[in-house]
């Protein structure tokens, strides 16, 4: 049974269909697993043993009477801690909300239970998803599944550690700027960054309103076309297609990359070339003037939600992550409308430029996780690590992209492809044929 934790959610679903895993047991296999898990308490905020039983049993009943809901009808799963369950803590891995307790569901939390996803617990993040690196020494920092020494990726980091270490079959997370995609790169995982509002943010607890966004880290992308499907009730055809035509943004996104990284990438795209796929170098330097103005994007829309809170509350945040925020009530109305009407400009421009192409590929990290000691130590170095582990994906953010990660062919090495907007299921399919030609793994090696 122990081999079901290392298994693709696909694959467990399966499994339950055809009467070879028995839910419940599958169930008990992921609680024993995380009680017995050292990291445990780093990786899950809070573990909810009663509801996934209950929710195991459920499933059970149905896989014996024929009406499962769904594929993944009976996998475990685990939630952002940002995600609102009734009578279950949920906090944003902040003590702003200390002892929160939901009254009801989110609606992506309601929408993976119509579909039989078991929910084991909820897991650690970045304090209010602030953050690419999952640093947090206000309550916990998951460990990275390459380097025990390293940061393992935020916001979502404990949901990259929850499937990385084989105690959640999937995870659910949150992407603003790159918090599902860092972790999941940093962890050897695939992660989704659905096109914008493809999931309900209902009742998840914001960062950026106007950003945020709902996606999932798994260990395959066919895991990751089902999450989805699961968490918003539409599903895309995964047929692999091999891309003709990628793109490498050279603009900001190729510029001072770490050596892993650069290798990886290089080594994905040499191959990518010699199966015949055309690469060609794009500069869009419209991109620049984003990146120069996106801050108060990010920050005026966050110290809408939060500064209430930090106003009433000084000094309980973590201090980079209150300094990061605290700008965002300096931001003129003013300018805050100018930049975004820009920024859809920009997006128009975007879409135009590249719309002869398949996807647009990049390494997904530019730099390698740094160590967490130093990032607690050294303010200076911590944000200047944030801001670039953050730099690559928030592109997608910005021009409002579905984005995919794959892993890389080193460790904490990733390659990201953009489509383009609302074209999820091209990307998904691009991907998958970019995944095949790689050579992914269908599955990650097992990590105590």
């Amino acid at each position: 049974m122990d081999d079901w934790r290392w298994m693709t959610a696909q694959a467990l679903g399966a499994g339950i269909a055809d009467g070879a895993i028995d839910p419940v047991a599958l169930c008990e296999t992921y609680l024993e697993a995380i009680a017995a898990h050292p990291s445990r308490d780093r990786i899950y905020a809070r573990v909810t043993p009663e509801l996934a039983r209950a929710q195991a049993q459920e499933a059970r009943a149905r896989a014996r009477s024929g009406t499962r809901r769904g594929p993944l009808d009976g996998v475990p799963v685990s939630w952002k801690d940002l995600f609102d369950t009734k009578g279950i803590g949920t906090e944003a891995g902040t003590a702003l909300m200390k002892g929160r307790v939901p009254k009801e569901d989110a609606e992506a939390v309601r929408a993976g239970h119509a579909a039989g996803l078991v929910c084991l617990g909820k897991t650690h993040m970045s304090e209010i998803a602030f953050s690419g690196l999952g640093v947090n020494p206000v309550t916990a920092t998951p460990p990275n599944v390459n380097d025990a020494d390293a940061a393992p990726g935020g916001s979502s980091s404990g949901a990259a550690a929850s499937v990385a270490f084989g105690l959640a079959a999937a995870a659910v997370g949150s992407d603003t700027g790159g918090s599902v995609r860092v972790p999941s790169a940093w962890n050897d995982l695939v992660g989704y960054r659905p096109s914008f509002d493809r999931i309900s943010t209902v009742g998840a607890v914001p960062l950026c309103r106007t950003l945020d966004g709902v996606g999932p880290l798994c260990r395959t992308l066919a895991d990751a076309r089902l999450m989805v499907a699961a968490l918003s009730g539409t599903a895309d055809a995964l047929d692999a297609r091999a891309p003709r035509r990628l793109g490498i943004l050279e603009t900001i996104g190729m510029e001072d990359l770490e050596e892993a990284p650069h290798a990886a990438f290089t080594a994905a795209t040499a191959e990518l070339e010699a199966a015949g796929i055309t690469i060609e170098r794009v500069r869009f330097d419209a991109l620049k003037e984003v990146f120069a103005f996106s801050g108060g994007l990010y920050t005026a829309d966050a110290w809408s939600f939060w500064g209430p809170r930090i106003t009433a509350n000084p000094g309980v945040m973590f201090e980079q992550i209150e300094t990061r925020v605290t700008p965002g009530r300096e931001v003129l109305a003013a300018d805050y409308l100018a930049h975004w009407a820009r920024l859809r400009e920009v997006r128009n421009a975007w879409r135009a430029q590249v719309q002869h192409l398949d996807a647009v590929i990049l390494p997904s990290v530019p730099i390698l996780p740094p160590p967490v000691a130093r990032l607690l130590e050294d303010g200076a170095y911590y944000k200047d690590r944030n801001l670039m582990s953050l730099r690559n994906t928030r592109i997608a953010n910005l021009l409002d992209l579905p984005s995919v990660t794959l892993p890389g062919d080193r460790p904490s090495c990733g390659v990201m492809l953009f489509g383009q907007t609302g074209a999820d299921a091209d990307l998904l399919a691009v991907s998958q044929g970019v995944a095949e030609l790689l050579s992914q793994k269908t599955q990650l090696p097992r990590k105590a």
